[in-house]
């Protein structure tokens, strides 16, 4: 079987200190973070079938929303670094991370700006 599970949180809105600019410095300035997690699939799920069988949606989206305090990311690739890790270290049964990050403030014309890093889960760190 060929199964897969991707868990999604999209379009979430965080205020995040980052750029390298002197206007952007020093304050925070809101990001679009969407992140896609691909799961371990189970073998099948019931209706009954434990929450501890997935992730917790809440895991992906506190993981976007609680960066270290006071750090500055010069680029939203560092951003998105650090969710990628926080979510691996969380847990072993996620294999690749996704998360698409739009930098709302620089935005003109309603364009969306920004970057999608994907990350795959070593081998060696898989198991």
């Amino acid at each position: 079987m060929n199964d897969s599970l991707i868990l999604e949180v999209a379009d979430l809105e965080v205020d995040v200190l980052t750029g390298i600019y002197s206007e952007e410095t020093g304050k925070p300035q809101p990001l679009r973070i969407t992140i896609q997690v691909r799961y371990d699939v189970a073998v099948h799920y019931e209706p009954d079938t434990p929450l501890d069988a997935s992730k917790n949606y809440m895991d992906l989206k506190f993981a976007a929303e609680h960066l270290p305090e006071g750090v500055h990311f010069k680029l939203i690739e560092a951003v998105g670094d650090h969710i990628c890790e926080t979510l691996f270290v969380q847990d072993k049964r996620v294999q690749a991370v996704t998360v698409k990050i739009v930098k709302l403030a620089i935005a003109e014309a309603n364009e969306k700006i920004g970057i999608t890093l994907h990350r795959e889960r070593s081998a060696q760190d898989h198991g």
